[in-house]
């Protein structure tokens, strides 16, 4: 008899509007909604880890850019906060990086583009001093909580508006593509054991 390991691995995502089914095989998926901000993310994320161990925390959803364009997406393993990249005293970590290790698990690998992900708890309508490729609200503060739990993570972020050129209201009508984007790149690059 051959024992197929079943892999848990937590979904987490903002808002209701940012949720996609996924199907990973040989894994147990399990879904987290985290509210929009980095304490929620932080609180949310912490609680499912301590209820669920999973084995990976993945974070699904939109995102702004300086540099790209809508529709692009980004699998993010590079973090940094943009809120606490001001703060200039010992041990304040405003940038996390984790390994490629839990994306090479779920995806083949073949057209994913890897990028940084920026995030702090303001909606940037403008800004030009914005570093990485992608902008959300919540991903380092989950990063942060892997970190800390030693849970690999990584966020695969779609564009949904490009910095100046998009209003909120564009954004929030933009997360409707941003799940069809979503779900067809996750049933497209998933590895198929």
């Amino acid at each position: 008899m051959k024992l197929l390991l079943i892999m848990k691995i937590l979904i987490v995502y903002a808002i209701p509007q940012e949720k996609i089914e996924v199907n990973i095989p040989n894994a147990e998926v399990i879904y987290v909604e985290t509210g929009m901000g980095k304490v929620n993310a932080a609180m949310r994320t912490m609680h499912a880890i301590c209820e669920y161990h999973p084995d990976m925390v993945i974070n699904i959803g939109s995102a702004g850019t300086l540099n790209h364009k809508v529709g692009d997406i980004f699998i993010c393993n590079q973090f940094i906060d943009r809120d606490l990249r001001k703060v200039t005293l010992d041990g304040v970590v405003s940038e996390l990086e984790f390994g490629k290790d839990a994306i090479n698990h779920v995806f083949s690998g073949r057209e994913l583009v890897y990028g940084t992900c920026n995030t702090g708890d303001s909606f940037i309508t403008q800004g030009n001093d914005i570093e990485g490729d992608v902008i959300d609200m919540e991903s380092f503060a989950e990063a942060d909580v892997c970190r800390e739990m030693e849970v690999p993570f990584f966020a695969v972020k779609y564009v949904t508006d490009v910095v100046g050129q998009n209003s909120s209201e564009e954004w929030f009508a933009k997360l409707a593509d941003a799940r069809q984007g979503l779900t067809k790149f996750f049933n497209e690059n998933v590895i198929k054991k």
